[in-house]
């Protein structure tokens, strides 16, 4: 084998973190408990909150002896918490896919999740959920990753073609629904966007001879009949990938009153490596390739003609997973995303990660790129007479730049929408607005997590006005993805509250749900649960009908 090689030397940074906690509770597996429990409550939740909040995430890592590899591969554990008059109740349910199913029955695991192995193509099994068209093992109907809203009804989903209808008051599985029965795609992102009138968008790949296409799905808001499901949904528009057989990975898609964007940035599937199945082992990070050197390039696609825009618009390198807003002013489209100048990161989430601890852990942690919220702006008026190589945008206090560098093509560089002190909280991930009136609009505020470890560790309000923020940070408690409750009429963009699934690794059964005020983020109250919860991904809350 010759001489070991010498191990990357990274640079360190002032923001490394050392001594982190081991949190491998985070991974651990629990049992559902279908029946709801009572919670206790310490302070005061508001009694105008009325409904269930819905979150979706990995809740069995292991099945009989068998270990998954990766945290995205979990089996899905649905999770509601029912607030009704100041007080909240608590359920759980796995989600009766086919895939926990057979796992289940055999004992094993069978069916291939995001990273996990069952037959020796690592690499096909990794992206199996874009790829299903190269006689690929049966597509996981795994659904752990987010909980979305259809035509009123709700489901469960990932990035493969299969979702789960759910019914939020049991939690109970009723439906299995493939996107690619209805349209000639792959799947569909587990973030669609929705119009105030229940029109939903959504993308998902598809393949032919001549390579990778992604299209923009529109799913209409209503139902015609009540057994229906995505029944009346269109392609919107098909846009060839830059790179036709190395299409790029992407988990969502920002939307403004009269465009979608779609963001190629440049993590690349590699679909000759997988067609052929010609890989070691060792190489499930091979298919997925992170290339610095080529720009991300964003697509505007006007909603009302399905048509791409004739411009090109261009910035570096980048690589986002989270949308924040989008929305027009002025001649201008401003898209606010959470970024970071590396594509590496999805393959350090593999549970043997998350289990480290010590110097070890600390290791991955500070090898991973930081996430932060940054601003677009991208100029829709490019006529003949547009001046080159100077800045178009002419906003008040934007520092975002915009330059035609050809006929049809704009450079654009992003502003930041942080102060240096979001780097003492690790960056910002899991962005949140206040979503049925601000999206799409003008908006000052946005909430997320802070990561100072491999899982959000505090909750942060930004404040786009005087670009500060507010902070809940207690040490020692993980919180999710905070979901804001605009209050019963409220007028200001900010009244209502946050919600958001605090867990504690350290500690044995003291999950809470925190309810904080969002104007002044400081805590209401909360419910405490008996049980363990794992660290979960995305929810929502759905207001009672009655």
């Amino acid at each position: 084998h010759g001489p070991p090689s010498p191990r990357k030397i990274r640079e360190t940074s002032q923001h490394d973190i050392l001594g982190l906690p081991c949190i491998e509770k985070i991974v651990t597996s629990v049992e559902d408990s279908p029946e709801p429990i009572s919670t206790n409550i310490i302070g005061t939740i508001p009694d105008w909150i009325n409904g269930n909040l819905l979150r979706n995430g990995p809740g069995k890592f292991e099945i009989g002896n068998h270990r998954f590899n990766h945290w995205f591969d979990g089996m899905a554990l649905l999770h509601q918490f029912k607030i009704s008059n100041g007080q909240v109740t608590y359920k759980s349910r796995f989600l009766s896919s086919d895939s926990y199913q057979s796992n289940r029955e055999q004992n094993r695991i069978v069916v291939a999740e995001f990273g996990t192995i069952t037959m020796p193509d690592p690499c096909k099994n990794f992206f199996q959920r874009f790829l299903s068209r190269f006689e690929l093992p049966k597509p996981t109907d795994n659904a752990n990753v987010s909980i979305v809203n259809y035509k009123g009804d709700f489901y469960v989903s990932t990035e493969s073609n299969i979702m789960h209808k759910v019914d939020p008051e049991t939690l109970e599985t009723t439906q299995k629904v493939d996107w690619s029965k209805f349209i000639a795609v792959n799947g569909a992102t587990a973030h669609p966007h929705t119009e105030p009138d229940g029109t939903a968008y959504n993308m998902g790949n598809s393949y032919s001879s001549k390579g990778a296409y992604y299209n923009i799905i529109r799913v209409p808001p209503t139902k015609e009949a009540e057994d229906e499901t995505l029944e009346g949904t269109t392609v919107l528009c098909t846009i060839p990938a830059e790179d036709k057989t190395k299409p790029s990975y992407y988990h969502s898609f920002a939307m403004s009153e009269n465009y979608l964007v779609f963001i190629e940035q440049p993590i690349k599937m590699d679909l000759l490596k997988i067609a052929t199945g010609k890989l070691t082992r060792k190489s499930i990070s091979d298919c997925l390739s992170w290339n610095p050197k080529l720009n991300t390039i964003l697509h505007l696609i006007h909603k009302q003609t399905g048509k791409e825009s004739s411009i090109t618009y261009l910035a570096k390198a980048m690589s986002t997973f989270h949308q924040i807003n989008a929305y027009e002013d002025q001649g201008f489209l401003i898209i606010d995303l959470c970024a970071s100048d590396d594509g590496q990161a999805i393959a350090n989430y593999n549970i043997q990660n998350l289990r480290k601890s010590g110097e070890a852990l600390d290791e991955v942690y500070n090898t991973l790129c930081r996430v932060f919220p940054r601003r677009f702006v991208l100029p829709l008026r490019i006529d003949p007479s547009t001046p080159y190589n100077q800045n178009l945008i002419d906003l008040p206090d934007c520092t975002a730049t915009a330059i035609r560098i050809g006929k049809n093509k704009v450079f654009c560089t992003h502003e930041d929408l942080h102060g240096e002190d979001l780097h003492k909280y690790g960056g910002l991930e899991f962005p949140q607005i206040n979503y049925g009136r601000y999206n799409m609009h003008p908006y000052r505020y946005f909430y997320g997590c802070g990561f100072r470890h491999l899982v959000g560790d505090t909750l942060l309000k930004m404040d786009l006005q005087r670009k500060q923020m507010k902070v809940w940070d207690h040490p020692g408690l993980y919180p999710s993805e905070p979901i804001f409750v605009p209050r019963p009429n409220a007028t200001e963009e900010d009244d209502g509250v946050i919600l958001s699934v605090v867990i504690t690794p350290n500690k044995d059964k003291s999950t809470f749900l925190l309810v904080l005020d969002a104007k002044t983020f400081e805590e209401l109250g909360r419910a405490v649960v008996p049980v363990n919860i794992p660290y979960g991904f995305h929810g929502t809350f759905s207001t009672a009908t009655h």
